[in-house]
């Protein structure tokens, strides 16, 4: 009866309750089952709710905490309930020194600190502008104004100048995307998660930005919807990443 009442266990699905008990800043962190592919997203006071079955593995991830890996046991399904405190993602600072010393004068003292010249605003964590400001394009339908024509922009859009200087910023805006969006779920994320390898990750989320809606929903913060790009996507890439592997094989041993 007991190995009867055990083997049942396994197959059936509940829906489980999760509480994250870190105190800061839980809202927005990810819950993805890897086994059924459900996924969802811890609310402002810390809950969530999943479907689970016994051995299912939970990916916890969020940029603020080291991502965490849990695998659904008989207990914690007979529970139905499961408290996850995460470790915060640290970033060592580099040492600090304090030179040279103080006087308590405060006009000597400056005179004698050590300043650089050129200033940079990631420094001080504001924004700011840095760099030239960004060339203009202008439309082609208001080139032919009656009172002037704007000749060097003519030339821009027949040269083809215009349309490069496009796909160059297309490109520098989907490299930012990628950039953010790797920083955000982590490498670690997307290998446990999809089964996208490091050295492919680049190029599976350009892959998702040309032919999704992926950037919009990520600056958004539709999490939701970005996930559901992650899982549609990463399925077609791994077959045809799998389909190219055994290709390659074949022809080296050809």
């Amino acid at each position: 009866m007991v190995l009867l009442l055990s083997s049942s266990v396994f197959g059936q699905e509940i829906l489980l309750r999760g509480d994250i008990t870190n105190e800061n800043e839980v809202e927005g962190i990810h819950i993805l089952n890897t086994t059924s592919r459900y996924n969802t997203v811890v609310n402002d006071s810390g809950g969530f709710t999943i479907k689970v079955k016994v051995l299912d593995t939970l990916v916890i991830s969020s940029i603020r905490y080291v991502p965490e890996k849990i695998i659904v046991s008989e207990e914690i399904f007979n529970k139905q309930t499961i408290s996850i405190t995460l470790n915060a993602m640290v970033n060592e600072l580099d040492e600090v020194v304090l030179g040279p010393n103080l006087s308590g004068n405060l006009a000597t003292d400056l005179k004698n600190i050590k300043t650089e010249e050129t200033f940079n605003f990631d420094d001080v964590g504001i924004p700011g502008f840095k760099g030239k400001p960004e060339e203009k394009i202008v439309p082609a339908y208001t080139l032919m104004a009656p009172t002037a024509v704007n000749l060097e922009a003519l030339y821009n859009h027949l040269s083809g100048y215009y349309k490069k200087l496009r796909r160059q910023r297309k490109w520098e805006a989907q490299n930012n995307s990628v950039a953010y969006i790797i920083n955000y779920y982590t490498p670690k994320f997307f290998d446990e998660a999809f089964g996208i390898p490091e050295n492919r990750l680049y190029d599976f989320l350009l892959y998702c930005l040309e032919t999704t809606g992926l950037q919009d929903d990520f600056e958004r913060q539709n999490f939701a919807g970005v996930i559901n790009t992650f899982e549609a996507r990463s399925a077609e890439y791994v077959k045809r990443l799998s389909e190219n592997t055994k290709k390659q094989a074949t022809e080296k041993e050809e």
